[in-house]
């Protein structure tokens, strides 16, 4: 059984900047559903200076006990228990979901998985959801820095199946579940945050 709580340094670093950001889109009072919640770390945080959300964090469920460590110790009214989740599943613990936030994802993923995600999402947004995505992406096929480049590398060695998207195909792909880019915004460490909004 875990007893420490797991630990991300990048989690650390992009946190705040991350803040700045979903701070001006989630200012509605909402549930967002956090895909891929990892460490918990994010969760924590958001969830403490953004009180006027509900936080739902959601991993694959062999990370679920580190994220209840962070949660446990945060003591937030507002950060929900995380709830086991994999894209692949066809029946999420859900109903309907108004704004989704999601990090350091999709370059983990492999192209299918990534598909799959967008599928569910289809099914499970409401006609006025949010999506904020976070992380690295290559344009027109080209990376936007030799360290990213370096990473795909890493990556690709560590899991052939995944590695850095294209933003084009996952616009592609947003567009399937009626979402639009409202924002490509540039972040520290060569990362993007998309904001993506459900078309009127």
């Amino acid at each position: 059984m875990t007893t420490e709580k797991p630990f991300s340094q990048s989690c650390e670093n992009n946190k705040k900047p991350i803040l700045q950001i979903i701070k001006t889109v989630f200012h509605q009072p909402a549930t967002v559903w956090e895909i891929g919640s990892g460490t918990g770390q994010h969760a924590c945080h958001f969830a403490e200076n953004l009180p006027h959300l509900a936080w739902q964090p959601t991993d694959r469920a062999e990370n679920l006990a580190g994220i209840h460590l962070w949660r446990d110790e945060a003591q937030l009214a507002n950060l929900l228990p995380p709830l086991s989740l994999d894209v692949a599943d066809l029946l999420w613990p859900c109903d309907c979901i108004d704004a989704v936030f999601t990090a350091n994802t999709l370059h983990i993923m492999s192209s299918d998985e990534v598909r799959l995600l967008f599928e569910r999402l289809a099914t499970y947004l409401s006609t006025a959801a949010t999506m904020c995505i976070y992380g690295p992406f290559n344009y027109a096929g080209i990376y936007t820095s030799e360290s990213n480049a370096r990473f795909d590398l890493w990556l690709k060695e560590r899991d052939a199946m995944s590695g850095i998207k294209d933003f084009e195909e996952i616009m592609r792909l947003a567009e399937t579940c009626g979402l639009a880019l409202e924002a490509d915004n540039a972040m520290p460490a060569n990362n993007r945050l998309l904001v993506l909004r459900k078309r009127a």
